[in-house]
């Protein structure tokens, strides 16, 4: 039976800052629009976490469950060392996207129905990452999904709950936050590409190899910077995004140095950090300039 503090580490903590930087962009960006309604940002972020803490349990079951987890390099994994049984990780994934769903609800009540079909997309997204006969992320398109859900539709549907109206400032930001998101997830796969290989894991890591994986990496946090800098075309505060770039850079720096296995992983650390600044960063600029 796992304890409290295993369970804790089976939501992989780490991964939150992905859940967090779009609801604080999104609202950031609605600030900028004179949108903001607090109560929302809060809905949309307990939106946000639940789904994420589902993703990880969801992605821990059904890698258990195949078998991809006996070997990995990482946080604890609940099933893969045996600690909790594939049904108890799997209805804590279930009650995290319950939780999710009742938020949801509430939230596109409160603003416009046909939001559902994003929450409902979301939803669907997330368990077949790794669940299911065909899961899409052994297909390498995990990257493409983060994209999506953790950037654009994550950062631009808090903006639209809010302010009930979108601005290029929230397209860039959400197109930035989804890149730090993707680079997250690059990281990650880049580590465990020996074992993902061995399994039959065909991540987007797998697929494009170690060297052109690095590569993405960086390009990946580049773009994010970049689009902080165009985002001060709409008010220079934007500019505060940029406190996160040395943390981006020492990221960038050990991932391009060739490091790997244990090595990689105060880069997811560092990763995370990145954007949860970044997005502090650039939610506080857009505030600031609206």
């Amino acid at each position: 039976m796992a304890t409290p503090a295993q369970w804790i580490e089976g939501a992989r903590p780490r991964t939150l800052p992905a859940a967090i930087a779009p609801v604080l962009v999104g609202t950031g960006a609605a600030a900028y629009l004179d949108g903001f309604v607090w109560w929302k940002a809060l809905l949309a972020l307990g939106v946000a976490l639940a789904l994420q803490i589902g993703v990880n349990y969801a992605n821990d079951y059904s890698d258990g469950i195949r078998g991809t987890d006996e070997n990995r390099v990482g946080p604890l994994r609940l099933v893969g060392s045996k600690v909790a049984t594939p049904q108890q990780v799997k209805t804590a994934a279930f009650a995290c996207f319950g939780v999710g769903a009742v938020l949801g609800v509430v939230l596109c009540a409160t603003s416009n129905w046909w939001l559902l079909v994003a929450g409902a997309a979301s939803l669907v997204g997330a368990w077949f990452y790794t669940g299911g006969k065909k899961p899409y992320g052994y297909r390498a398109l995990g990257e493409v999904s983060v994209f999506l859900f953790f950037g654009l539709v994550a950062v631009l549907g808090t903006t639209y709950v809010q302010a009930e109206r979108l601005h290029w400032t929230a397209v860039a930001g959400a197109v930035a936050i989804g890149s730090i998101a993707c680079a997250l997830l690059v990281a990650n796969n880049l580590r465990d590409i020996p074992t993902d290989t061995e399994t039959g894991k065909r991540t987007l890591a797998v697929v494009l190899g170690a060297a052109r994986s690095r590569r993405l990496y960086a390009g990946l946090i580049a773009l994010a910077f970049i689009l902080a800098a165009l985002s001060a075309l709409a008010t220079p505060w934007a500019l505060l995004a940029l406190i996160a770039l040395p943390l981006g850079f020492r990221a960038v720096k050990v991932v391009v140095s060739d490091a790997v296995g244990p090595a990689l992983i105060p880069v997811l650390k560092d990763t995370g950090l990145t954007e949860l600044l970044y997005a502090i960063g650039l939610a506080v600029g857009l505030a600031l300039g609206g």
